[in-house]
């Protein structure tokens, strides 16, 4: 099976800062090769 029929999943997670930024920086890389990218990020409540 081609790694275009199952796609790839990345996590990025822990304290600090440049967690957002390398996973949009990995959907731009993704997109400017023709790939389809889904984009889901997780906020923190107010409470």
């Amino acid at each position: 099976m081609a790694l275009e029929d199952k796609g790839l999943v990345y996590v990025y997670t822990g304290d600090g800062k440049g967690k957002t930024t390398a996973a949009l920086g990995l959907c731009l890389t993704a997109l400017g090769q023709g790939r389809a990218v889904a984009f889901i990020q997780f906020l923190k409540g107010s409470s």
